[in-house]
This record gives C-alpha cells, structure tokens and sequence, in this order.
C-alpha cells in the first residue's frame, strides 16, 4: 500500500523502460547531430537552418525534447524519493522540477515550431 502511494502507481520497470528508451533517443538524436557537424566543417548558420526547417528535422527534435524532459523527470524523481526523505520538502522539490520540465517543454515546443 505505502508503495504505490509513494510512486504514484508506477513500477520500477516502467521507470526503468523510460529511462532507458529516453537514452537511447538522445544518445541516436546526438550521434546525428554530432555526425553533422563533423560532414559540415565550414559550418555555416544557412546549413543549420536548414537543417532546422526541414519538418523531419523537428519531429527529431520534438523527440529529443520530449525525451529529455521524460528522462530528467524520472531522473529527479527518483533522486527525490532516494534521498529527500521529508515529504514536504520532497513535494515541494518536485512541484519546482515540475515546473522547469514544463517551461523547457513549452519553450522547446515554441522555439522548434513558432515563426
């Protein structure tokens, strides 16, 4: 009973499914980037912005960005309820982490997709 009021009904494995797919889309989405950079050595910012508009090129970064905030958020989470044994003071941390997702989510969205 104590256990699934702490985590919300969630189990370790989903948090560990999350955790390890989110990794596995950062670590593709900046291995692609990393591999672009390096064919482009006289980089310049019309290559990038190319490679910005074009609507494949966001949906990744779409991705990459939900998959960072899913990855932090179960990150701190854990770490939270790790070492933040009191539970005000663990709320309150998490309602702030929950709060920063939420602005990088929103900014990332209006940054990838806004005029």
């Amino acid at each position: 009973m104590v256990a699934s009021i702490t985590n919300l009904g969630r189990s370790g494995l989903y948090d560990w499914v999350i955790q390890r797919t989110t990794a596995v889309i950062l670590a593709v989405y900046t291995l692609f980037l990393l591999g672009f950079v390096i064919a482009h050595p006289d980089l310049q910012y019309s290559d990038w912005q190319g490679l910005f508009s074009c609507t494949a090129m966001k949906i990744a970064s779409l991705l990459a960005l939900v998959s960072i905030c899913a990855h932090g958020w179960v990150g701190m989470w854990t770490i939270a309820t790790d070492y933040i044994h009191a539970t005000g003071i663990r709320f309150l941390f998490l309602l702030v982490v929950a709060a920063f997702v939420f602005v990088y989510l929103v900014w990332g969205i209006d940054i990838l997709w806004g005029a």
